[in-house]
């Protein structure tokens, strides 16, 4: 099968290329899916897991991306819940091969049913995003209706599922991101936005919850943000500021077989839409781990035609 490669970790991006593997093996408990569109995180060339096996052994050349949809085409010993020939969408483990390939292994758990009406490339996009600001929001901040959430990067990946769910559940929601992304923010569904270029951030006043996903100086400037009992959740680095009065949370997002369901529900629905940039083919996947270039929406890489 055709996948896209890295080997050699000094070299990063420059290092990635489309490559012939042999088709995966299907563990217990996995399945093997033909992949029809891929998503994937420009960051993950730096993740341990991309490298390295959960024992610490170097697993090149490796598979990077860890978002997919396509459809079941083999059973691993002991797998339930799941049938050859199901369309399906999710999250591969980090430190197993990814999801820029035609076929990918995956644990069955970390998937969930994709309906008939939702396309392979829009469901591509939801997994990582949708399930990190899920997460974020409601199981570590437990956002509620009436409360006021602070959601930097409104316009990115992360940000712009957060602050339709944040909206949706009945919260008053405050963007950030750049002059350009105000646009798009308020669209979907944000209340306010800040210019973080342009605009004080701190001209926001007290809010129940922040979601930062930038880290650096804005995850400092916005722990004092946080009312008395409210929350800072932070997917950028670990925590080393923390609200006076409040709770701080770093988390990495977990696969979750039933929100996978809901959010694909969403979609459906017309709830929630996943911003979606270039779509490339698996044979241009290289070109989009471009280091520096900021892209709008959500890079997709469609590997099989639907």
């Amino acid at each position: 099968m055709q996948a896209i490669t890295v080997q050699n970790r000094e070299a990063g991006a420059g290092g990635l290329a489309l490559a012939e593997l042999p088709h995966p093996h299907a563990a217990e408990n996995d399945v093997i899916v033909e992949v029809h569109a891929a998503g994937f995180t420009p960051g993950e060339l730096d993740w341990p897991g991309t490298w390295t096996d959960r024992a610490g052994r170097d697993r090149t050349p490796s598979v990077p991306g860890h978002e997919l949809s396509g459809v079941v085409t083999e059973l691993g010993y002991g797998t339930t819940g799941l049938t050859v020939g199901q369309r399906v969408y999710g999250l591969t483990d980090w430190a197993r091969n990814g999801t820029l390939a035609q076929y990918t292994a995956v644990e069955a758990r970390n998937l969930a049913p994709l309906p008939a009406d939702v396309d392979h490339v829009t469901a591509a996009a939801l997994p990582v995003s949708g399930l990190t600001a899920w997460q974020a929001l409601f199981d570590h901040a437990h956002l509620r209706a009436g409360q006021s959430v602070l959601i930097h990067g409104a316009a990115g990946g992360v940000g712009s599922i957060a602050v339709q769910l944040a909206r949706t559940a009945g919260a008053r929601v405050i963007g950030t991101g750049r002059h350009d992304d105000r646009d798009t923010a308020l669209a979907l569904g944000a209340h306010a936005f800040v210019d973080l270029q342009g605009e004080k951030l701190e001209d926001v006043g007290e809010v129940d919850v922040v979601f930062d996903v930038i880290g650096g100086e804005i995850l400092e400037r916005s722990s004092v943000l946080v009312r008395p009992g409210g929350t800072l959740v932070t997917i950028a680095e670990p925590v080393t500021v923390r609200p006076r009065d409040g709770r701080a949370v770093f988390f990495v997002v977990e696969p979750d077989r039933v929100r996978l369901s809901d959010l694909a529900e969403r979609v459906r629905d017309g709830r929630l839409k996943p911003i979606i940039g270039d779509v490339r083919p698996l044979a241009e996947a290289v070109g989009a781990f471009t280091p520096g270039k900021r892209r709008r929406g959500k890079t997709i890489i469609r590997v099989t035609e639907d």
